[in-house]
């Protein structure tokens, strides 16, 4: 019998303060995975006693089985998008699994979990810039797609068009597009680097 982790199974931590669209980035991932990627997925979510302001928190599990047990543990990926998250969930994250922040929101140190590895984006900067801070956490969930590929990119766009108020979804979108974008060259810029290649070695902050 085959572990959990042996039949392409993925766990996710979204979490951060309510008020920042937390449940609302899960609910969008989950419903990429089930009905963009054809694959199982549970959504479980957690509040503080407050609902704006206090913590918030949303599990997803994605699997190419059916789910039996939702709650997560140790994530595969954890996405913070607060300091105080951070400090709750960051010993959680399974060895080897990937830890992506928001840049302005969470200091550390920089250390990836063990084997793993760590990305960090100003999605709230970003989503400020464009006008609609709200949308920080779109910004956040096209950098989770770039940079873990944990769900397909189309898949999210479909699930951003569906979930996010009617007339948004053109800026929502757009919203993505640029925290995908920045992922991308996430990763181009560490490939220059490990490369030796001349030129910028990531993307501009």
């Amino acid at each position: 019998m085959k572990k959990a982790h042996e039949i392409n199974r993925q766990e996710v931590i979204v979490t951060g303060f309510g008020g920042q669209g937390i449940v609302l980035a899960g609910r969008i991932l989950g419903m990429a995975a089930a009905l963009g990627d054809h694959r199982e997925s549970t959504l479980v979510q957690s509040y503080g006693p407050e609902s704006r302001g206090g913590a918030c928190c949303a599990q997803i599990v994605i699997s190419d089985a059916v789910i039996q047990y939702p709650y997560i543990k140790a994530p595969d990926i954890l996405i913070c998008m607060s300091q105080s998250a951070f400090e709750k969930y960051r010993q959680a994250v399974r060895p080897g699994g990937t830890l992506l922040t928001d840049k302005d929101l969470v200091t550390f140190d920089g250390a990836p979990p063990a084997g793993g590895d760590a990305f960090a984006i100003p999605s709230t900067r970003m989503a400020e810039e464009l006008g609609r801070k709200m949308m920080a956490n779109i910004i956040m969930m096209g950098f989770a797609t770039a940079v873990t590929g944990v769900v397909s990119a189309e898949a999210m766009k479909s699930a951003v068009t569906a979930s996010v108020p009617k007339g948004t979804e053109t800026l929502n979108l757009g919203a993505f597009a640029k925290g995908f974008d920045y992922g991308l060259s996430t990763l181009k810029g560490r490939e220059k680097k490990k490369s030796g290649a001349p030129g910028r070695t990531g993307a501009a902050s």
